[in-house]
């Protein structure tokens, strides 16, 4: 395998209210060698909202704000704004990010011209019950994964209160970073998968386009479990980085293990034109959970890759660990491809 170095912690909490209890999962817009970090802070109590801080080297964090960019407003996330990712699109900056109140994790938008001021666009993904969901995908019942059912059962029922405001739970969404023919397109996680949305304008995610998308839900799956090291589930990680070689998707795999649920940097290689075209994936994880907080005296047992930059032919993956700490690794892009072109011939 293809050698992966471990560049350590570059942000931790501070003793800011916002941040004082971790700091994880940022999305990264790269600007030249400018790199603006949106991640997640949360403080005592599990609230969340958004942090910004930019470098001018992959590792090295020279700016950074002391209250949030984006604080809570609305009901839809009054428990927390979690794992934002950003990108631009013509001159427009898209954010995208997970929206708890408290019950419902559901996917949101929000837009800038120039990553200072944000407009929220409010909910994206669907509003739909569990009870709504489950009859929509009866129509593909055989053909999907039976794990689909898994997560319906297991996650209808978390959170308390009326089942009919209880909705299909989204772990994690990523906008490619140009449109796909004309259209915008979007990953979804909906567990066990990793899911594609198309799409003209925002304003056409109803509820009669996601009846019809969920009816159809077997035509847009882009990956589901593979192997060992993704056999729970997979996820949505940094926003797809275009190459020469296809759409280059790192993205995260859940194992269970006698220690319970462990969480393992992937990649895999999208279709360019197509991306629900799977080209290759790797077997083996570039990165896997180990001891590798000792001076923070932390262990960990997840690795969530949420955010990316290139410099020259390094390719920095960013990623949350310990539910506490941004942490980094760096791997040699032609390198990967190469890898992934390999595993291609071998499928």
């Amino acid at each position: 395998m293809i050698a992966v170095e471990k560049l350590g912690i570059i942000l931790s909490p501070t003793n800011n209210e916002f941040e004082n209890n971790g700091v994880l999962n940022p999305g990264v817009y790269q600007d030249g060698n400018t790199l603006h970090f949106l991640y997640r802070a949360i403080q005592k109590g599990n609230l969340s909202t958004i942090g910004y801080a930019k470098t001018t080297d992959p590792l090295k964090i020279v700016e950074k704000l002391n209250q949030p960019l984006i604080s809570i407003e609305f009901d839809y996330e009054k428990e927390g704004m979690e794992d934002p990712k950003i990108v631009k699109i013509d001159d427009t900056f898209y954010m995208t990010y997970i929206a708890y109140d408290g019950m419902n994790k559901m996917g949101a938008l929000a837009t800038s011209k120039d990553l200072i001021t944000f407009e929220k666009q409010g909910i994206i993904t669907p509003r739909i019950t569990y009870h709504e969901y489950d009859c929509l995908i009866n129509s593909c019942y055989n053909d999907l994964n039976p794990k689909y059912y898994l997560f319906y059962q297991l996650f209808k029922e978390i959170g308390l209160g009326n089942d009919s405001l209880r909705f299909l739970r989204i772990r994690a969404l990523a906008l490619f970073p140009r449109k796909i023919k004309g259209k915008f397109a979007l990953l979804l996680s909906i567990y066990p998968g990793i899911q594609i949305v198309y799409f003209d304008d925002f304003k056409d995610l109803n509820l009669t386009f996601w009846e019809e998308y969920f009816e159809n839900l077997i035509d847009q799956i882009v990956l589901g479990p593979k192997g060992i090291y993704e056999v729970n589930y997979v996820g949505v990680g940094c926003v797809p980085i275009e190459t020469k070689e296809g759409w280059l998707l790192i993205y995260y795999g859940a194992q269970e293990t006698p220690t319970g649920i462990w969480h393992h940097i992937k990649a895999a290689l999208l279709d360019i034109d197509n991306p629900k075209r799977v080209l290759s994936r790797l077997k083996m994880p570039l990165f896997s959970p180990q001891k590798l907080l000792q001076q923070k005296g932390q262990i960990c047992d997840m690795v969530f890759p949420t955010g990316h930059s290139i410099i020259d032919n390094d390719i920095y993956i960013y990623y949350g660990v310990a539910n506490k700490f941004i942490a980094v690794t760096s791997v040699k892009l032609n390198g990967l491809l190469l890898e992934l072109r390999q595993a291609r011939k071998e499928t």
